[in-house]
């Protein structure tokens, strides 16, 4: 077949009548995806369309025919509820008085947010997995509290890709295409009509990028596209996959994102001041950042480098060094060689800000080093992760100790309104108040599940388990459909799991630190737990391997097998194929939810606080969120953080930890039901479960979080520095280039403590510093002396920082003193160091210019 040389492109638009116009609108708004009124809406118009179509409101107004359109005109109930959803809609979107107006008055992005995937909407598949849902539950976050936020992504014309299993169990991979004229996504255009692009420069060639525009209430997701006619065919498949696993495709994708993301939003005239990287992907950003303040404000790229740097901040999800993208030397020559020339620096200075050791020629260009070295702020997920972040990137300062290591933490959240189900939000409206959905914060809001009777909360969660098992049965009969099976296997799929038995959901990427199989390590065991006629107990799995894990992939099909063995069908299934559709079922409807990550690789893990809203109780090894939420009233630790060396042992000691609390606890409090048939004590859970966590585990507080410690301080210095042409930054990069250059003559010559051995709780210690500066000023630096309990290795445990003044200068030698409190009874010491002054620079340590006493 001949290929076609010229195609004239046009697009087709739904005839949609006068008074049903705003239909259009609501659909191109994401809004609708957390709030059931709209949903409920779209799903008026067609139901069976609605699933079809994976819950698209484009594809149906698209679809719908004329006759249907006439139906709905004349349908008084539809007309009221399309008034209903369009005015929230317009008091939503013109609400002036939201959380951060209080801060500042204004709609213009002040924070763009970078991430190589986006989880909006189960209909948008530009996501694998829990860092995409995250970014889409912050945006959706930042826009209820009117936080200004520009979103910045890629928008794959495969996206991730479709999962299905073959007879023996084995995940296969499909690729299937996104329609961009079929998707809430519409083309930024110039004036002229024409795809805005902004070129690229990858390797010796340009690449043209264009940009489409997602609304997501008050703010907008930017998403870039390079599968143009003006580009050559390897450069429209930049944008192709999300995840390619080739390297040479991986950088090219960074390229686009970083340096792409940050064009694009100079061209639409967007000026944010901060820039967030959600993990390292993004981390050109950061050279493009400086560039642009090179040619714009006349600055030397040590100055830019300085005010990019001040107003960056970089999220770290990952807990091992192998998640991180490193590329080799050939490959950032190749794509990024003439690019780095034009900015008046080496190659070789380039790539010491993406290695460890600055002339180590085999080392590779890390994305997390560049991120770290070019950010005023870095945080891990959790309070847990920031120690395994710490512990990863240490060697990056190697004389700071450990517990001052510039990583802090914001753990995640979920947006609750789009996960909680239509059922239980009807019910925290009825005994929560609206307040609940507005101000999900608020602890005394969460009071009132106490004010739900037991009996409502326990029905309205079985039907959820009801709806989820209906929905399960669906999902198995299509799958052996598709795979070719009997009239009897799909007869006998359709009749699968107890809507009324004890529900777990294990529902994940199928990574081999997640353990999948924990359960399975004693078949014989667990199946006299399942298969108990009086308290019978369902498994539903469900997850994707990557499509190079072949240990990923042996989990789903040990899983699978197991399943099929006679006795076991009805109370094990594998929904294939998981998205946010099959999440959504899940954490609305199981009872349980189990977590079996090997501690301590989950960073932080939000499936889990899904089920928390929907009354759902977790069972989850101490690791990621559940290090901080767990408490014993609230859900089940498998085992108490333990690690062990021997991952065989650590597996079997935590298989028949699980199958304890199965046994013994877990089991019994769900079938323990009263006269009215209400297992009170596990709803008094439920309730606990709520109360407790909601509040805390949703990425309202998490944004507001991002918000005061990081974005409005970072904001207020660049507004502050502008006034003044920036002149500060000018100074403190001279002054950072004096101090390494005088660091190495800095000396504590002595440390004297005058202890007199009759030392009591109460009584405070002169210290005596006896510094030279090395030719620095004292007000370069700042002298602290530092103190506390000793460990049994004669090591400062808890320390106590004081800072010593400057009392005298003798010979060169500059004395400083302090006053240090003995605050406890036990074995203390104390030692002196010299930092660079924290007066003159907020985040001195992540200079790694430090000098401690000598013994």
């Amino acid at each position: 077949m001949n290929s076609v040389s010229h195609v004239i492109r046009f697009n087709v638009r739904p005839s949609i009548p006068d008074e049903l116009a705003g239909l259009e609108q609501l659909a191109y708004n994401l809004l609708w995806c957390w709030d059931h009124e709209a949903i409920d809406l779209f799903r008026r118009l067609d139901e069976d369309l609605w699933e079809e179509s994976f819950h698209n409101p484009i594809v149906m107004l698209n679809r719908l025919s004329q006759e249907r359109f006439r139906t709905l005109l004349s349908d008084e109930a539809f007309l009221e509820h399309f008034a209903r959803v369009r005015a929230s809609y317009e008091k939503y979107l013109s609400e002036t008085s939201t959380w951060f107006s209080k801060f500042r008055r204004t709609t213009s992005p002040l924070i763009a947010y970078f991430s190589a995937e986006w989880g909006l909407t189960e209909c948008l598949r530009i996501y694998s997995g829990g860092l995409g849902i995250l970014a889409g539950d912050f945006l959706k976050s930042s826009s209820d509290l009117g936080v200004p936020v520009v979103g910045i992504g890629l928008l794959y014309q495969q996206g991730y890709f479709r999962q299905y299993l073959n007879m023996d169990g084995w995940q296969q991979e499909k690729e299937a295409a996104n329609d961009f004229f079929n998707l809430p996504v519409r083309p930024i255009l110039d004036e002229e009509g024409n795809a805005r692009t902004v070129e690229v420069d990858v390797g010796n060639e340009k690449v043209k990028v264009r940009c489409w525009k997602v609304e997501v209430g008050r703010n907008w997701l930017l998403l870039l596209d390079t599968n143009i006619p003006e580009n050559s065919e390897p450069q429209r498949l930049i944008t192709c996959q999300l995840y390619s696993g080739d390297l040479d495709m991986r950088i090219r994708q960074e390229i686009v994102l970083g340096i792409g993301g940050v064009r694009m939003l100079r061209a639409l005239g967007i000026s944010p001041v901060v820039y967030h990287m959600n993990e390292g992907h993004s981390a050109f950003l950061a050279i493009e950042r400086i560039r642009q303040l090179m040619n714009e404000q006349g600055l030397s790229f040590e100055e830019a480098q300085e005010l990019a740097r001040r107003s960056n901040i970089f999220t770290t999800h990952t807990p091992v060094p192998a998640g991180i993208d490193e590329f080799p030397r050939n490959l950032v020559e190749a794509h990024l060689g003439n690019y780095i020339s034009q900015m008046g620096i080496s190659m070789e200075d380039f790539l010491r800000m993406g290695r460890l050791s600055p002339h180590a020629g085999n080392e590779g260009f890390n994305m997390a080093r560049l991120a770290i070295r070019q950010s005023a702020i870095v945080n891990g997920v959790s309070l847990l992760h920031r120690d395994v972040s710490r512990r990863m990137w240490e060697n990056m300062w190697p004389d700071v100790p450990f517990d001052e290591l510039p990583i802090d933490h914001v753990t995640n959240g979920i947006h609750i309104g789009s996960w909680v189900s239509r059922d239980m939000a009807s019910l925290f409206n009825r005994y929560l108040g609206s307040s609940w959905i507005d101000r999900p914060t608020d602890e005394t809001i969460w009071e009132g599940v106490w004010r739900i009777p037991d009996a409502e909360l326990w029905r309205t969660h079985e039907r959820r388990r009801e709806r989820l098992v209906a929905f399960v049965r669906r999902c198995l009969a299509r799958q052996l459909a598709n795979q070719g099976a009997s009239r009897e296997a799909i007869a006998k799929a359709e009749e699968v799991l107890d809507p009324s038995a004890l529900t777990i959901g294990f529902a994940r990427r199928f990574a081999t630190y997640k353990r999948a199989d924990l359960l399975l390590k004693d078949p014989d065991r667990l199946k006299r737990i399942l298969t108990n006629p009086e308290k019978p107990v369902q498994i539903i799995f469900s997850g994707k391997a990557h499509p190079r894990d072949n240990q990923g992939k042996e989990l789903i099909r040990k899983i699978i097998h197991f399943a099929r063995q006679e006795d076991l069908s009805n109370h094990i299934v594998f929904v294939e194929d998981y998205n946010m559709i099959v999440s959504r079922y899940l954490v609305e409807g199981v009872d349980v939810w189990l977590n079996t990550p090997l501690r301590p690789m989950e960073a932080s893990g939000t499936s889990g606080m899904k089920v928390v809203p929907n009354g759902g109780l977790n069972v989850s090894t101490i690791d990621g969120w559940w290090n901080e939420a767990y408490t014993p009233e609230i859900g089940w630790a498998i085992g108490k953080g333990e690690e062990y060396a021997n991952l065989d042992y650590q597996n079997h000691v935590e298989a028949n930890a699980l199958y304890d609390l199965l046994e013994r606890e877990i089991i019994p409090l769900f079938y323990q039901r009263g006269r009215d048939g209400l297992p009170r004590q596990w709803i008094s859970m439920m309730k606990r479960s709520m109360r407790n966590l909601c509040h805390f585990f949703n990425t309202d507080r998490m944004v507001k979080e991002y918000a005061r410690k990081f974005y409005l301080p970072a904001i207020d210095e660049f507004e502050s520095l502008k006034k003044e042409g920036f002149g500060e930054v000018k100074d403190c990069v001279r002054w950072i280039a004096k101090l390494r250059q005088l660091w190495g003559s800095v000396r504590i010559e002595e440390v004297t403590a005058e202890i007199t051995g009759e030392e009591r709780v109460g009584s405070r210690i002169p210290v005596i510093a006896r510094v030279n500066l090395g030719g620095l000023d004292p007000a370069d630096v700042t002298v602290e002396v530092y103190f506390g309990e000793l460990d049994p290795f004669e090591k400062i445990a808890k320390p106590e920082i004081i800072e010593m003044l400057p009392e005298s200068q003798v010979d060169g030698i500059h004395i400083y003193r302090a006053l240090i409190p003995c605050r406890e009874g036990g074995n203390q010491g104390l030692t002196a160091r010299v930092i660079p002054s924290r007066k003159r620079f907020k985040h001195a340590l992540q200079l790694g210019l430090i000098r401690w006493a000598d013994g």
